[in-house]
């Protein structure tokens, strides 16, 4: 009961003040009748008394104190004269609060991306069970079918173990067909993640049995909302994928969106039917390594114990299929972003971000200290009166904390509302259409604590600052002479502060302008082809039900209709293009000729093969520096040929200068004899290092993923109209997308526009905080030194004497925290060459950049404090003090 008290005290606090009223009243009253009987009059008797009895309003409330009921009442007292101050100033108040918003929205908006990707599981009922495996010393997170089967069957660690794969497929409703990506998954893909489903049922093991033998989807919650309307009738009904039927069978749980974290699922279908559904896989090769494997180890069974017993399995793969299996070692890793594939890179960077943004936070803070210290300069007179007059240091002291805490809480609110926003757009943005790629960082309940801790720690931060000044202030000194005080010459924490929160600022200025600078330059760079002024019109033959021989003769009838589009200039074809979204996907070992042992450590190389029609290359804008293009009888009939890049010969024939006529084989022994030689480029990212790469004729590798390229100096939205016209005449029921060469490199610039995105948001609010982190200062300086200001003004020192005395410490400290931040930025921009193509701070335009910015910074910060110095009136402040 007794914790309690003080919060009865509080609401009953009109009784308790009459007591303690009535109390003190007597004391005064029995004074003054005890006077009174010495002679004195009633009114004379009781001036006495409440002279001899002192101050009346100290006496109750040390005795609100001393019965534990006035914390309330003061703290309300508190709010109440805090937001009338900060009333009064409105500019102090925006500075202070928009600086807390941004810096708090910032980290939550970096906190909630980190917690998305990185904190948050898989939204499944065991997520801390699940592993991702991950085969060979590369570790490479694709696997082969029989191998999966073997893992599955032969591990003791393992509650279950799923495989699943990609793969895009021609959706009919009943109405027009478009296409869609669905997920290719395992019989116990839902068993193993303990899953249940929203409506109807959910397939399994049982329901397969061999190839195309379950034509069976499952319907993710979001897509069953938005294009079946929440129909509850959907279970059971039959759609087209790939002109085949299939059964609905039901719908997954809303929370659940699939083993991908960016990446969310569409629909379900079952692994063994995917000959009709996209063919990613050979069922029964152990060399075709495409899907992806994740397993849910058995409770009380550690990683380690798990990683040696999928080994165990490896050892016997290895020694049981030498050609296949050669490297068998599995490691486990994190699932929902493809392991250690994009798991490293994902989390280096929102750790960079999230300590930046940190720091940013930490700036933040030593902005509001000086500014809070510049606000109780100025009101030293203020505190001054307040302790002569009897109020404790303490109470002061906590009314200013209220008043630091107050402005966090403020700008917490604001800011973590804005980053809300903000992240509920990203939640719901699509980067590519094309590609259902989703950022899951939907604001949640940590992201929540989070904001307001750091509000509150902010405050605390910051509202310590003054502390020193209030406890060493002299109010009788104030009082009778001013704030004269002339700040000491001593390095401060204050000073550290801003230092560091310059160089924080000029290292965001300077990677920010690297990477706008490496992504301006990347936009203009030889990527080893032009897309500039070409279209493409990608399609996957088999959404429409093409296979076997049909495949080339629906390529060639394609190639043949849109020669006709007025404006077409080049026409070609290609299975992929350099730096699309399907990246390295199509790869394979290189072996020399004269290799007999056909087995990935013998292979010379590793290189990504395109399948191409004759004029992909003046398509592409593709340099062909030696040798012949492909030409129409280079078909099934005629012997295996290629044209290579550099590297390939380098990797393969030892030297770039002796690639034509020779030889190289496949994993299958085909021979393929090399008929020219291309300029090298970029073919999965703008950063990778040199890659080496084959051109094959795709008539004698046809492929059913399809990319036609349309070179043209036509209106790229007329040419597209045409291109739709064509297509749809051909086969009304063929999915496909037509885009710009340009937007189809969307994909490949997304990581580099991504950086530049961040780094330069990060950049401008270093800015802003570097201007009021200075200003701080300058402010702070300026208030301590003003009636020196105006004396040296009376005396008749020049402006630039007085400029000089009122801001070179802030100065100096801008020159130092810049020189720092600068040279930290030009070795942080070293690792933006891993993101950003061409990224490099010794790019002459971003070192001039750099020094103009922090140059235009220090003016902007010193201008409102340079001008309160030099409009200082020496008369009006000597007759002030």
């Amino acid at each position: 009961m007794n914790l309690f008290n003080p919060l009865l005290r509080f609401f009953h606090r009109s009784a308790q003040d009459r007591e303690i009223d009535e109390e003190l009243r007597s004391h005064i009253q029995h004074r003054a009748d005890d006077l009174q009987q010495t002679g004195l009059s009633r009114r004379e008797a009781e001036r006495r008394a409440r002279i001899e009895f002192g101050g009346y309003v100290r006496f109750k409330e040390e005795s609100h104190a001393a019965m534990g009921g006035r914390f309330f009442e003061t703290l309300m007292h508190d709010i109440r004269f805090g937001l009338r101050l900060l009333r009064k100033s409105p500019g102090f108040t925006i500075a202070a609060v928009s600086t807390l918003a941004f810096a708090i929205g910032a980290n939550a908006v970096v906190f909630s991306m980190l917690n998305g990707f990185l904190l948050r599981p898989l939204n499944v009922p065991h997520p801390r069970s699940l592993f991702m495996i991950e085969r060979g010393k590369g570790k490479s997170t694709v696997a082969s079918y029989p191998d999966y089967l073997d893992l599955r069957d032969r591990n003791r660690s393992f509650d279950g173990v799923l495989a699943y794969g990609l793969s895009q497929v021609g959706l009919d409703t009943g109405g027009n067909a478009s296409s869609a990506w669905i997920f290719l998954t395992s019989g116990n893909y839902f068993d193993v993640l303990d899953l249940h489903p929203y409506l109807g049922r959910f397939f399994h093991s049982s329901d397969e049995h061999g190839p195309n033998s379950a034509p069976y989807i499952v319907l993710s919650y979001d897509y069953w909302r938005d294009h079946f309307l929440s129909d509850r009738n959907v279970v059971g009904r039959v759609v087209r994928l790939n002109k085949y039927p299939y059964t609905i069978l039901g719908v997954a749980p809303p929370e659940f969106r699939g083993t991908l974290l960016f990446f969310p699922a569409t629909f379900w279908a079952p692994l063994v039917n995917q000959e009709q559904l996209g063919d990613i896989t050979n069922l029964t090769s152990r060399t075709d390594h495409s899907i992806f494997l994740v397993g849910s180890v058995k409770a009380g069974v550690l990683p380690t114990q798990a990683t040696a017993d999928l080994n165990s399995v490896g050892t016997y793969l290895a020694k049981t299929y030498p050609k296949e299996d050669e490297d068998s070692t599995y490691t486990l890793a994190q699932p929902g972003l493809v392991g250690d594939y994009m798991g490293p890179p994902v989390r280096a960077f929102l750790t960079g971000l999230m300590l930046l943004s940190g720091l940013i936070l930490l700036a933040a803070c030593a902005n509001l200290g000086s500014l809070f210290a510049a606000r109780a300069a100025d009101r030293s007179r203020e505190i001054a009166l307040r302790l002569a007059l009897g109020s404790s240091r303490t109470r002061i002291l906590r009314q200013l904390l209220t008043e630091a805490v107050m402005v966090s809480l403020i700008g917490g609110a604001l800011g973590l509302s804005g980053s809300i926003m903000l992240l509920r757009g990203l939640n719901s943005w699509q980067p590519m259409p094309a590609y259902p790629l989703n950022m899951p960082v939907a604001p949640d309940a940590k992201v929540y604590i989070v904001a307001l801790l750091l509000a509150l720690v902010s405050g605390f931060l910051f509202g310590i600052v003054p502390v020193r000044q209030v406890l060493r202030a002299n109010p009788y000194l104030i009082v009778k002479a001013g704030s004269t005080g002339i700040p000491g010459r001593r390095v401060t924490v204050r000073d550290v502060l801003l230092v560091v929160q310059i160089a924080v600022c000029a290292v965001l200025v300077t990677s920010s302008m690297v990477a706008v600078r490496g992504l301006l330059r990347g936009l203009h760079s030889n990527f080893g082809f032009q897309p500039q002024n070409t279209m493409l019109m990608t399609t996957d033959l088999s959404m429409a039900g093409y296979r076997g021989d049909r495949v080339p003769i629906m390529q060639r009838k394609i190639l043949d209709a849109v020669k006709t589009i007025p404006g077409a200039k080049t026409v070609a074809l290609a299975n992929v293009v350099p730096l699309g979204p399907e990246g390295a996907w199509n790869s394979s070992y290189i072996f020399n000729d004269s290799t007999t042992d056909l087995k990935a450590s013998t292979s010379a190389a590793e290189s990504i093969i395109y399948n191409i029609s004759p004029e992909y290359f003046q398509a592409a804008g593709t340099t062909l520096i030696a040798g012949r293009a492909f030409t129409w009888s280079d078909d099934s009939k005629s012997p295996r040929v290629a044209i290579v890049n550099g590297q390939f010969a380098r990797k393969v024939f030892g030297s770039a200068d002796n690639s034509l006529n020779r030889y190289f084989k496949l994993p299958d022994g085909t021979r393929i004899q090399v008929i020219g030689q291309v300029e090298e480029g970029k073919y999965v990212s703008l950063t990778e290092d040199p890659r080496p790469v084959a051109f094959v004729p795709f008539l004698q590798a046809p492929s059913i993923s399809t990319q036609i390229l349309v070179r043209s100096n036509r209106d790229p939205q007329q040419l597209a109209a045409d291109l739709e016209r064509t297509i749809h005449s051909l086969d009304a029921g063929l999915p496909h997308t037509i885009e710009t060469w340009n937007r189809h490199l969307d994909y490949a610039l997304f990581a580099s526009r991504t950086a530049t995105l961040s780094l330069g948001v990060l950049g401008a609010l270093g800015a802003m905080l570097a201007v009021t982190g200075v200003f701080g200062m300058a402010s702070y300086s300026v208030s301590r030194r003003l009636r020196e200001l105006g004396i040296r003004i009376a005396l008749g020192a020049q402006r630039s004497e007085v400029l000089w005395a009122a801001l070179s410490r802030a100065l100096r400290l801008m020159a130092i925290g810049s020189c720092a931040g600068f040279a930290l930025g030009i070795a942080a921009s070293r690792v933006l060459s891993n993101i950003v193509y061409q990224a490099t701070p010794r790019d002459p335009l971003v070192l001039a950049s750099v020094v103009l910015a922090m140059l235009l910074l220090g003016l902007v910060a010193t201008w409102i404090p340079a001008t309160r110095a030099l409009h200082a009136d020496p008369l009006i402040l000597l007759r002030e003090e």
